[in-house]
């Protein structure tokens, strides 16, 4: 990955709960593909759960990539949000 691309990644914030499953897939494929990512645990932070349901999000994983919710692992989604 060139410096250029590295300082221009989106904002990722990834929503998670303790049992998901799909948010440690999430988390992996974060990780596989080099991308900087913070991480709040819904059960922990009732707002950061609120947010998700304000957005329309019912359960966890949700992925904010910038400004845009993404409601579960739609890796197709969160790779176009990246340029993945």
């Amino acid at each position: 990955m060139s410096e250029e691309k590295k300082k221009r990644q989106k904002r990722v914030v990834l929503f998670t709960s303790p049992t998901c499953k799909w948010c440690t897939v999430a988390k992996q494929h974060f990780k596989k593909n080099n991308i900087r990512f913070s991480q709040i645990d819904i059960t922990k932070d009732p707002k950061a759960a609120q947010d998700c349901e304000r957005h329309g999000c019912r359960g966890v994983p949700v992925v904010l990539v910038g400004s845009r919710w993404i409601c579960g692992f739609d890796q197709k989604k969160i790779d176009k949000e990246l340029g993945l």
